[in-house]
């Protein structure tokens, strides 16, 4: 939802409706602001203003030049940020299967500790100017070193459930580096020929782009703008405190601050039937992480959350244990009735449940790529078409008119040598680390660019990137090339992994990219600016990503073993990616009859 701040201390701005709208193959958001103020009679009147989110917002004729938007103080402390949301990414990615782009909090944090230091220290220092372009670079930073965590919370678990790797994962940190090196400058690649036409011609929407932009635009600009970077700045900080705070304290009293065990609790006073609730996992959990993002995903996926919940645990789970198709293990035997059915023996509930959950994600991709495959044709062929366009000696003048000046464009040498040295890199690691063939990875690649396209129209219209089912079908394929080629079921396991994990991560970072890029163009800011520092944070990415996963996976062994009937965290993603993996590898279809077919 995108808000606008009042003019006046007696307005009240409501955000009354965010609409896309689609012709021809253009896209536009218009939100509706109603400004309620009070007339001489003391009535209030309703003023409509309409803001159109396709072009860049006017700049404020009293605002200095920012002759430097790319600062080492931005993408110093834009990497910072971000690596503070890599670490929340992967807690979020092994406890809900989700994870959140660092804009927003980039944007507002990071105004918080540079502008004061811009007022307060000398040049040398890190002092001067800091305007919303320069703020726009230190968010971007922030989102690159933020991204790839969702690679530690999907296929790499998988692999090592499966036996696939070492057995800890701290004896395999130089090859998760060099993966995760191979995985992190594609998607920057990528967005550079889908900027022009998802953002200039079809002029998608882009959300989480167009609310970051808002926010800085909020920030910098307005006589009420340092009241509301103030109020900003306090809320964020307050929810942090707060968070920490209650997660140290839930440790002395998990039963009154954390976990509520309300059916446990029914069967020690007298309903014996209720600890059956209790063995399906029906409790209350006072997570910060969880309620935050029910109030980032909205109220239709949050609707969606709980309905599969209810679906999967309340109503198929039971039906199947009774009929005999699955089964669980005693939990407590001093408590009569009190089952333990989270386990992956076969067929527990959660193994047999596993494979409606992925067949219904993978329908949901497919789908929707077949229903906006116009789109996406029309993509491709405009990405190709600049890239012929560059080698044509004809002197074909584009009909996509950029408003950014030549100077503060990304040239195609840029790029295309990211791309070049990326590709080079990741056959080189792909071959001498995990012993995979040049053909296979090139064919990875490809269908890293393919899957990217998805992945920015879905960003762009939906704000949701559905990396999961991405690479789940990527999975598929190359789970079929394994087979073809008569793989052992190991290799043709970590094939279809790894090459499942090239497409997520390129996915990934094309959908937070491009939607940077969004930002970028509203605050008419520099886009070569913004690529240099997506690279800065990209680094960083890396380390961060790869070091947290070990940290998390030798504090929390569960992760990886699945011989642990109980774990902290539930790794939706993790299942999904295990159950494709030994699907697709397998000589004996491993999917439960009543589950799968």
């Amino acid at each position: 939802m995108t808000t606008v701040a009042p003019k006046d201390q007696d307005q009240v701005a409501y955000v009354q409706s965010v609409s896309s709208h689609s012709d021809k193959e253009k896209s536009a958001i218009t939100t509706d602001i109603i400004s309620v103020s009070g007339n001489s009679e003391g009535k209030l009147e309703p003023h409509v203003q309409f803001i159109n989110t396709d072009d860049p917002f006017p700049e404020s004729p009293d605002a200095p030049v920012e002759d430097q938007q790319l600062t080492v103080r931005a993408v110093l402390v834009g990497c910072i940020l971000g690596g503070i949301i890599a670490a929340s990414n992967i807690y979020l990615g092994l406890k809900t299967g989700w994870t959140f782009g660092a804009s927003l909090f980039g944007s507002i944090i990071g105004f918080a500790i540079l502008k004061p230091l811009s007022r307060s220290a000398p040049t040398f220092l890190g002092g001067g100017y800091f305007g919303p372009k320069e703020n726009n670079v230190c968010q971007s930073a922030a989102t690159a070193a933020g991204s790839l965590g969702l690679l530690f919370t999907s296929g790499f678990p998988a692999a090592y459930q499966l036996g696939l790797l070492s057995v800890h994962p701290k004896d395999d940190i130089g090859r998760l580096i060099t993966f995760t090196i191979c995985c992190a400058f594609f998607g920057l690649s990528f967005t550079q020929p889908l900027r022009k036409f998802y953002i200039l011609k079809l002029k998608l929407v882009f959300p989480s782009g167009v609310a970051a932009a808002y926010t800085v635009h909020s920030l910098h600009v307005g006589k009420n703008a340092e009241v509301t970077a103030r109020k900003k700045t306090k809320a964020l900080i307050y929810a942090f405190i707060f968070a920490i705070i209650l997660r140290v304290v839930s440790e002395y009293a998990p039963g009154l601050l954390w976990d509520w065990h309300i059916f446990y609790a029914l069967n020690r006073i007298g309903w014996s039937s209720a600890i059956a609730a209790e063995s399906w996992g029906w409790i209350w959990e006072w997570t910060p992480a969880f309620i935050g993002v029910g109030m980032l995903t909205g109220i239709n996926a949050s609707y969606s959350f709980l309905g599969g919940s209810f679906l999967a645990w309340a109503v198929l789970g039971p039906i199947i244990v009774a009929k005999g198709l699955a089964f669980g293990t005693i939990a407590n035997p001093s408590i009569p009735g009190y089952m333990n059915y989270m386990g992956m023996w076969v067929p527990s509930p959660r193994y047999w449940l596993i494979w409606p959950g992925t067949l219904m994600l993978l329908c949901a991709s497919f789908t929707e790529v077949a229903c906006n495959w116009r789109s996406l044709y029309a993509a491709m062929r405009s990405a190709c078409g600049m890239l012929l366009q560059r080698f044509s000696e004809d002197g074909a003048v584009d009909d996509i008119v950029d408003p950014v000046p030549e100077h503060e464009r990304v040239p195609f040498w840029a790029w295309g040598s990211v791309l070049v040295l990326s590709t080079i890199v990741t056959c080189v690691v792909m071959g001498v680390q995990f012993g995979q063939n040049v053909g296979v990875t090139l064919l990875a690649i490809l269908f890293s660019f393919l899957f990217s396209f998805i992945g920015c129209e879905s960003a762009g219209r939906t704000n949701i990137n559905p990396v999961t089912s991405i690479g789940n079908a990527s999975q598929l394929i190359f789970g079929g090339l394994g087979r073809g080629q008569n793989y052992a079921i190991k290799r043709g396991e970590l094939l279809n992994l790894l090459s499942g994990m090239l497409t997520l991560g390129a996915a990934e970072q094309a959908g937070d990219m491009i939607s940077d890029l969004k930002t970028t163009h509203l605050l008419g800011a520099s886009p070569k600016a913004v690529f240099v520092a997506q690279l800065c944070g990209a680094v960083v990415s890396i380390f961060m990503a790869a070091g947290l996963y070990v940290v998390f996976s030798t504090a929390y062994p569960c992760i990886n073993d699945l011989s642990y009937t109980t774990c902290a965290f539930p790794t939706p993603d993790v299942q999904s990616w295990r159950a494709v993996a030994v699907a697709v590898s397998s000589s004996t279809l491993p999917i439960p009859s009543s589950s799968g077919y």
